[in-house]
């Protein structure tokens, strides 16, 4: 039963098959009538869903807390229901703790960082479009890969796993709880590929190399030497964050794209535009849709009367929706120019991997605009995650076009 202080209240679900099949109108919703409200659904939460609510929420640490804590259960503290995960730093630590961790992750994911890794994301990009190019036929979720396996080799781990990495978060995350798909991902390939890691680590502590882990077990944590649990959290959040996303929003702008021909022409004509547009497309597509803090405590927030232990869902995709703030908001502007959208989130927990993921989406659009410039799409084809919370996306995008040459060796 639902307390009298929670108020306004409605029937909401963001990982029910209702609001899988209409995530934008769902959001509309609630947006336009109650912009903060309470839902029943997993043990309770408050939905954040204008720009308002969810730019204050997110900036507010002392009340609204990304830690692990113990209201609602165990597991990955930012998403509801908390999904079973180790934990990921620094994205589940608060201010000041956060801080001293974000330093060491700013280092590897600043832009001059990334600007030394474009050779890397250039190569993956062109060796993924190779091994299809000729045929004149793929499935864009396999070309796609590019920034799991750029987010893998970059990391120090073994690059022949960045399927098995991409499968194991994307499962987590938009797989169906209680499927064999899920169990296995959750039994069989966090277990193994968490070991894995941890033998990186302990090998890298012993003989550092040139790799992100062999940077992360030399530093300090307020003069003490950082333990391999904390580099083990940390490589975690970067795996997660570098496998999925980028490639959610790369499926979603390509079949975008091949569904407004006019605006792809002018990508292909004005490469140049590539930058806003995928500004845009993250305004658009928000490949996280939303994600989770706690409250602290007591508070009244937008009118609403939040209580310690409250769970609340900040919808960065509802966010980059208001009127109030961007104008046709439900229409791509490949030109839209500020676009302050949420998509990376807001204030201290701001994505440290945005300029990575723009770097490597960059180069994914942009390759397959100069190599397939007529790829269609099965529009009938295309399979969407099964659940669409808190990443949205593609489980397959079939797509034709005319076959061209590969630029790398055979042996590359």
């Amino acid at each position: 039963m639902s307390s009298p202080r929670r108020c306004p209240a409605i029937d909401f679900d963001h990982n029910s098959q209702t609001h899988a099949d209409d995530t934008v109108g769902s959001y509309r919703d609630i947006r336009t009538s109650t912009p903060v409200a309470w839902t029943e659904a997993h043990g309770g939460y408050w939905v954040l869903s204008d720009y308002s609510s969810v730019f204050d929420a997110a900036r507010d640490d002392e009340t609204f807390s990304s830690r692990r804590l113990p209201h609602g259960g165990e597991g990955l503290a930012v998403v509801i229901p908390k999904t079973p995960m180790h934990r990921h730093i620094p994205i589940e630590l608060d201010p000041p703790e956060f801080r001293t961790f974000r330093k060491i992750v700013n280092q590897i994911t600043a832009p001059a960082a990334v600007k030394r890794m474009q050779e890397m994301i250039d190569h993956y990009t062109t060796w993924f479009i190779d091994q299809v190019i000729e045929s004149g036929e793929c499935d864009f979720v396999d070309v796609i890969g590019v920034p799991a396996i750029v987010t893998v080799d970059w990391l120090g781990l073994d690059p022949e796993d960045w399927a098995r990495y991409a499968r194991l978060h994307r499962t987590t995350l938009n797989g169906l709880p209680g499927t064999p798909a899920f169990q296995h991902a959750v039994e069989v390939d966090m277990p193994q590929l968490s070991e894995r890691m941890r033998q990186t680590i302990t090998a890298r502590r012993r003989e550092p190399t040139e790799d992100v882990i062999s940077y992360l077990v030399q530093q300090e944590i307020d003069g003490r030497p950082i333990t391999d649990e904390e580099v083990f959290a940390i490589t975690e959040l970067l795996v997660a964050g570098g496998t999925g996303t980028t490639a959610s929003l790369v499926g979603q702008a390509l079949v975008w794209l091949y569904q407004h021909q006019d605006v792809r022409r002018t990508l292909i004509d004005h490469p140049e535009k590539l930058e806003r547009a995928v500004e845009e497309f993250l305004r658009y597509f928000a490949p996280t849709q939303a994600l989770a803090r706690t409250v602290v405590r007591d508070v009244d927030f937008h009118g609403c009367p939040m209580r310690t232990g409250d769970r609340v869902l900040l919808s960065w995709a509802s966010a980059n929706r208001d009127e109030s703030t961007f104008e046709n908001a439900d229409e791509i502007d490949i030109e839209r120019w500020p676009n302050r959208h949420t998509s990376f989130g807001v204030g201290v927990h701001r994505c440290a991997g945005s300029h990575l993921g723009r770097a490597m989406s960059r180069a994914l659009i942009g390759q397959v605009l100069e190599r397939m410039p007529d790829y269609s799409i099965d529009v009938q084809a295309l399979r969407r995650y099964p659940q669409q919370g808190t990443n949205v996306g593609f489980q397959s995008i079939p797509a034709r076009f005319t076959p061209g040459p590969r630029r790398l060796p055979a042996d590359a």
